[in-house]
């Protein structure tokens, strides 16, 4: 994850340079708002700074699953990528090492494989009697087992590693049920020409939504709330010219 930040004399100057300097669409971006000064007598100007999420690439090539109904993906160069099985190497090794002594101190004694190597990224997959347990609602057990396992990696000499935990292919089942479920709404909210909100999700899987559903000319998704789960509301919006069907 990187965070940037930007500041312009109201929210919406400020959300127009990030949109300038990182090159997205307004519905690619999720910020939060770190301090606002209002115009005063010895503050002439106002003054507005948001902090930006963005993924890493590694996180952006991710989307690619359960995407097939989506709007075309732009080219990229194939990446290369090996299949796992057992660790490979000392680093590797440190990181399996350190994944299942997590998993002990837990309670949940499991197998760790390597189920993928890339340029920049590495996978291990957990096969574990608890599996259901360590993935938590939503995936949050699983995300936050994943962020302290990047910690560890960045002190074990993978500073530039960035380390995927999965269980019983979760990440890409949950995929595919979120764009799923988008789709569901999306029609709901044209069938209702109204506005429906959707359930917190962190950045990746915001991200995921916002590209599903770009592809509908009548449908604008839009973030809403702090922090790093946010929620989506879809919103029917008519043609993409603006006009509103009567």
């Amino acid at each position: 994850m990187v965070v940037k930040e930007f500041e312009g004399k109201n929210e919406k100057e400020a959300i127009d340079r990030a949109i300038e300097e990182l090159g997205l669409d307004r519905n690619e971006i999720d910020f939060e708002i770190v301090e606002a000064k209002k115009p005063g007598i010895l503050f002439r100007g106002g003054k507005v700074k948001i902090r930006v999420h963005l993924l890493d690439e590694g996180e952006a090539e991710e989307e690619e699953p359960g995407l097939e109904d989506g709007p075309p993906r732009e080219q990229r160069a194939p990446r290369r990528r090996s299949e796992g099985g057992a660790a490979n190497g000392e680093f590797e090794t440190k990181v399996v090492d350190f994944t299942r002594g997590l998993l002990d101190r837990m309670g949940f004694p499991a197998e760790i494989t390597v189920s993928f190597r890339e340029e920049g990224r590495l996978g291990l997959d957990i096969e574990s009697d608890g599996s259901g347990i360590l993935i938590g609602k939503q995936g949050k057990t699983l995300e936050a087992m994943q962020f302290i396992v990047n910690l560890a990696a960045g002190r074990l000499g993978g500073e530039t590693t960035r380390i995927v935990l999965d269980t019983q292919d979760y990440r890409s089942r949950r995929e595919r049920a979120l764009v799923r479920m988008a789709n569901q709404v999306a029609e709901q909210v044209r069938r209702g020409r109204d506005s429906q909100l959707l359930e917190p999700l962190n950045p990746f899987e915001r991200r995921l939504i916002h590209t599903s559903l770009a592809r509908y000319g009548d449908i604008e998704t839009m973030s809403e709330g702090d922090g790093l789960y946010k929620r989506i509301r879809v919103i029917w919006r008519g043609d993409r010219d603006g006009n509103r069907e009567e």
